[in-house]
């Protein structure tokens, strides 16, 4: 599921979401795992502890902000060294047993992102979470 949302403020958030077949528990430990936030972040990068700036080789980076184990980790993320502040909550929430959905809200990008370039981004990261790193 994917949706965009502009608010009065000439910015846009970006809503991915995916239902996976794995617990919760094993979601976060594959989030929290390099080869999980290389998938989220991109290559070369790693969220760190609270306040961590992470860089991947494609020149984004950001700062980690929070974790909430088994709910939420929050990270601000820039396209480039030049570009503003955007922020990115990774939310998960367990349906079943041996199902949670993974929900990403980018907000707060400017209206001049390239938005569908943005979404496909995140949505191959899920993808990349589900099929490569939980199915490990």
């Amino acid at each position: 599921m994917t949706e965009q949302v502009a608010d009065s403020n000439a910015s846009v958030t970006t809503v991915v979401s995916r239902v996976v077949a794995y617990p919760v528990k094993r979601v976060w430990a594959v989030l929290l795992s390099a080869e999980g936030q290389e998938a989220l972040l991109g290559e070369g990068a790693l969220l760190g502890d609270k306040g961590d700036r992470w860089k991947a080789t494609d020149g984004t980076w950001g700062v980690t902000r929070s974790y909430h184990p088994l709910e939420e980790i929050r990270f601000s993320w820039h396209k480039d060294d030049d570009s503003p502040k955007t922020w990115v909550e990774v939310t998960l929430t367990p349906l079943t047993d041996s199902q949670t959905k993974i929900t990403l809200t980018h907000d707060h990008s400017n209206t001049d992102f390239d938005v569908t370039k943005v979404t496909a981004r995140w949505k191959a990261a899920l993808s990349r979470i589900d099929h490569d790193a939980l199915e490990e």
